[in-house]
């Protein structure tokens, strides 16, 4: 609120100096004028006096009028640029301003979203954990019972696992990461990867595909794993079952790969593409959304793809959904610094 009311008084502050602007420039421009038209009747009367002219015609030819007249007209050029100058500059201040508030807002709110989604995340698998360990407490089982509960308890250790990876990770990312180069095969990496998702999520169409021969490629392979995972736990979380969900790995001229993850999902507005890789960003607000997560795990994957010189990218897909484009050099260039600079 305290926000809201400093943003209001600064809009009203600079409406008013524009204003004033305004208001001096047209009143130095008249008086400008003003000045001219006394000082060519006082020029006139001067020169009738002195009989150096007879007729108006001759008055507005002479020299000494027609000096007089640039010298004002060059006064009048000055007082317009200078005015549009001030006009301009005031313009550019709201306009900063204003985009700075929004993005502060912007920020604000995803840091609350943050903070909600994580006490959630937190929450949710401690929660699990404690009621699995109740009812060991509590009741007698037998040892299918037991193998049950103690499987789920440990779902929620490798969820809750998963989520301090990511938040050190993302730490990590901004500060002090510096991916291993090795070289690795992806036409053996990605199935696996893709197995692994398939698993958790058996319901939907899972297809990996890779039609060209693609050579070993220079990876980070902790962080390429993160990238894919990432990618195939979101495109599972935004689609229904038993929607397809692609993988596939393609050959760019023997120098890039093409890694391209696509489902048919609820896709990506045009306005969201780019704000979707930023720090916590998530659509939607944590009051009405209902799938899990962060905000940090396309973060995650674009800086990561950043650290191995590649770009990632979304678009839509057809007839549905979103597919997601890394594109990573085949030979990547030895890393100076610690971190990619954004």
């Amino acid at each position: 609120m305290k926000n809201k009311r400093l943003q209001v008084f600064t809009y009203v502050v600079l409406v008013y100096m524009l204003l004033a602007f305004i208001w001096w420039s047209v009143l130095l421009f008249t008086k400008n004028r003003d000045a001219l038209q006394a000082k060519v009747e006082l020029l006139k009367i001067g020169m009738v006096a002195e009989g150096l002219v007879s007729q108006e015609s001759e008055f507005y030819a002479s020299p000494r009028y027609l000096s007089l007249k640039n010298q004002y007209e060059r006064q009048e050029r000055m007082v317009i640029g200078e005015s549009i100058v001030l006009i301009m500059s005031v313009l550019a201040g709201i306009y900063i301003i204003y985009s700075a508030y929004r993005r502060e807002m912007q920020s604000s709110q995803q840091q609350r979203n943050f903070l909600l989604s994580i006490t959630h995340e937190l929450k949710s698998p401690i929660s699990g954990i404690r009621l699995v360990l109740e009812t060991l407490l509590k009741r007698e089982l037998n040892n299918d019972q037991k193998q049950r509960l103690g499987d789920n308890a440990l779902k929620e250790v490798d969820r809750l696992t998963g989520l301090v990876e990511d938040l050190l990770l993302s730490a990590r990312l901004e500060t002090a990461y510096l991916p291993h180069f090795e070289a690795l095969d992806l036409d053996e990496l990605l199935p696996d990867l893709l197995k692994r998702i398939a698993a958790k999520h058996p319901d939907f169409d899972w297809r990996y595909s890779s039609v060209d021969h693609i050579p070993s490629v220079q990876a980070d392979k902790a962080g390429l794993t993160s990238v894919v995972v990432n990618l195939l736990e979101n495109a599972a979380k935004y689609s229904s079952p038993p929607a397809p969900i692609q993988l596939s790995l393609h050959n760019i001229q023997n120098q890039y790969v093409e890694i391209r993850v696509s489902d048919e999902g609820i896709g990506v507005t045009a306005l969201e593409k780019q704000r979707i890789f930023d720090k916590f960003y998530r659509i939607g607000n944590e009051d009405t959304r209902q799938t899990k997560g962060t905000g940090l795990g396309l973060f995650i994957v674009r800086e990561i793809v950043k650290a191995h010189q590649g770009r990632i990218r979304v678009q839509e897909n057809q007839p549905k959904g979103s597919v997601f484009i890394i594109t990573l050099p085949m030979q990547t260039k030895p890393v100076k610094e610690a971190a990619p600079k954004l």
